[in-house]
């Protein structure tokens, strides 16, 4: 079984990206064990924060639950033309200690994905993300990335994914890097 988890980078209750999160969950391939996070509690990084009390709990659970990971896909929003700050924050975290790098990205397999209104998707966030993740020395898998746009017109009022060649197309993009992902770790 690949172990994957999606980590979506908004914070709204009908995000289009937590609900491509969500449908690529409960729509995993056979062999797919898909599990999601959020980025809720976790606060702006404070280096004072982190010398007096360390690292916050929702921070710590997400380490673990990437750590757990054969990969993880990143489903991003794209907010003037780069990643959220949201998002970067989070992973500002989680590369806190540093010594926890090595443990958290290092290695690690790394996918992009992610929806928004405009007419080209997400490939300005995703872009953006390229030199973090790098830096970070995480596996960016470069098969493919997936950015679905006109979002308004993929999901009903509730943030579910409504389109089928979407839908489509997000299976394939999972069940390929869960391939490869699962194949690098000897899967």
């Amino acid at each position: 079984m690949v172990k994957i988890l999606g980590i979506s980078g908004s914070l709204r209750k009908a995000s289009f990206n937590t609900g491509l999160m969500r449908a690529a969950a409960a729509d995993a391939p056979d062999g797919i064990e898909f599990d999601t996070a959020t980025l809720h509690g976790i606060p702006l990084y404070d280096g004072d924060v982190e010398a007096k009390d360390g690292n916050p709990e929702a921070v710590t659970a997400l380490k673990h639950k990437i750590m757990a990971a054969d990969g993880v896909i990143l489903f991003t929003p794209e907010y003037n033309n780069s990643m959220p700050g949201v998002f970067k924050n989070a992973i500002d975290w989680l590369s806190r200690p540093s010594a926890d790098i090595a443990k958290v990205f290092r290695g690690r397999h790394f996918a992009l994905a992610g929806t928004s209104p405009g007419n080209f998707g997400t490939i300005l966030s995703q872009n953006a993300w390229l030199p973090v993740m790098r830096t970070l020395g995480a596996e960016l898998w470069s098969g493919k990335r997936l950015m679905l746009p006109r979002a308004e017109t993929l999901f009903d009022q509730d943030g579910v994914l409504t389109d089928s060649e979407a839908g489509d197309r997000l299976r394939a993009f999972v069940k390929a890097f869960a391939d490869f992902a699962g194949a690098q770790n000897g899967r």
